[in-house]
């Protein structure tokens, strides 16, 4: 549970594993938070704070009612617990919620929150609105162990990962921010104290309709906190929110990828960006340790993918890099060798300071995009979305770590003296 310190992790790749406890910090106050817990773990305090066996079973489930279907923090609201538990309950827990450090709105509306753990941390999630959905994309560690080239996030040393809590309290935070909690009275027990005028509950209509894990950090690297969390993201009597809707990026860390779809089950996405081991190997390092074939050989083992459930793969589009006709033509090659149900999603290099890297030409990425249609393979172009306030894909990197241009190229070269 959130309380206990994380497990060690290690940190894969091209160096030796190094561990990365989470640091606990206790609240001063003594109370638990309860966000991020599970039925049986919320249960489990419960007992631990003194309730017999059959209470903590009645009042768990009325709980996680309360904090995942209905996005309560106040204990007073919980409306099917009578007053004395209510205050007994509001003197042992809390329910948390991501410490906002600033909150930003880009000109098209989209919307990037800085968030704050309890240890000091930095992360980042953001929102993006359509006509037809709502996604949220949700970090899943304090910085990056991968060092992808083009990534912003990549330029920051990983400090751990996120709890379950910390991970899902994006999700209620957000839904928090668009006001889409349900409303109104939903009695369970005979010992309630309610206002008979209010109104009845019914389900509020939704703009957060997606989730996609694609902002900080490697969810296979984190892989037991982002399963933990999703669940409760899931469950149909929590938030609820199908696992068609939503969506898990990996740099391919295959090892990971048949247990992402046993134990989670959601929609896959893979980083490729280079269909040639010399150019994959400088964005994205880890394919020095999990190659181009054998990724995509876990694509097609990954047992979720089907023609209705395609594997999207990302796919930055950067000039002069992976940019020609002749990567449109391999990616497709690899693709049909490999018979994968999948689509590419191309992605418009999102500037930050300090890269060397340029966006292709849009007349560039349009004959790209051409080529892999012809393929018969689905490519549409990404519109790059709050690159204004440094929200677009490959931007996000918390503002409590800003290194100087000349730190990053120093950084950069002791990476590859150490890569050989």
């Amino acid at each position: 549970m959130q309380s206990a310190a994380s497990p060690l992790m290690p940190i894969p790749g091209l160096i030796d594993p190094v561990p990365v406890p989470r640091a606990v910090t206790p609240r001063e106050d003594g109370r638990t938070d309860l966000m991020g817990l599970s039925r049986p773990q919320i249960k489990a305090v419960l007992e631990e704070a003194g309730l017999d066996v059959k209470a903590a079973k009645l009042r768990a489930k009325q709980l996680f009612h309360w904090l995942y279907h209905r996005g309560t923090t106040d204990f007073d609201a919980m409306t099917d617990l009578a007053k004395p538990m209510r205050r007994w309950m509001a003197d042992r827990f809390v329910v948390g919620r991501p410490q906002v450090v600033e909150a930003q709105v880009s000109t098209d509306g989209t919307r990037k929150w800085l968030l704050r753990s309890d240890d000091g941390q930095d992360y980042e999630m953001v929102f993006i609105p359509d006509a037809d959905r709502g996604t949220l994309c949700v970090s899943s560690q304090v910085g990056c162990t991968l060092n992808c080239s083009f990534c912003h996030t990549g330029t920051m040393r990983l400090v751990r990962n996120l709890t379950p809590g910390e991970i899902v309290g994006q999700v209620m935070l957000a839904r928090d921010a668009l006001g889409e909690w349900p409303k109104g009275n939903m009695a369970a027990s005979n010992d309630v104290d309610d206002d008979e005028d209010a109104p009845q509950y019914s389900p509020d209509g939704r703009m957060l309709t997606n989730i996609v894990m694609m902002g900080m950090g490697e969810p296979l690297y984190n892989f037991d906190h982002v399963r933990d969390a999703l669940k409760l993201v899931m469950d149909g009597d929590g938030l609820a929110l199908s696992k068609r809707r939503i969506t898990l990026s990996t740099s391919g860390v295959v090892p990971m990828m048949a247990r992402a779809a046993e134990e989670i089950g959601v929609n896959l996405a893979v980083s490729l960006h280079g269909v040639t081991k010399a150019v994959r190997d400088e964005l994205v390092p880890l394919n020095r340790k999990y190659g181009i074939e054998e990724l995509l050989q876990a694509c097609a083992d990954y047992p979720k993918a089907n023609n209705a459930r395609r594997i999207t793969f990302e796919y930055v589009m950067i000039r002069d890099k992976n940019d020609s006709d002749d990567d449109a033509r391999e990616l497709v090659r690899l693709i049909r060798k490999y018979k994968l149900p999948a689509k590419v999603n191309l992605i418009p290099f999102n500037p930050w300071p300090g890269t060397d890297y340029e966006c292709s030409t849009p007349e560039r990425i349009r004959a790209f995009s051409s080529i892999i249609f012809e393929g018969g393979i689905s490519a549409p172009v990404r519109t790059p979305r709050g690159r204004d306030i440094m929200a677009a894909c490959g931007q996000l990197k918390s503002a409590s770590e800003k290194k100087s241009k000349a730190e990053m190229k120093r950084l950069s070269e002791e990476k590859q003296a150490a890569l050989g």
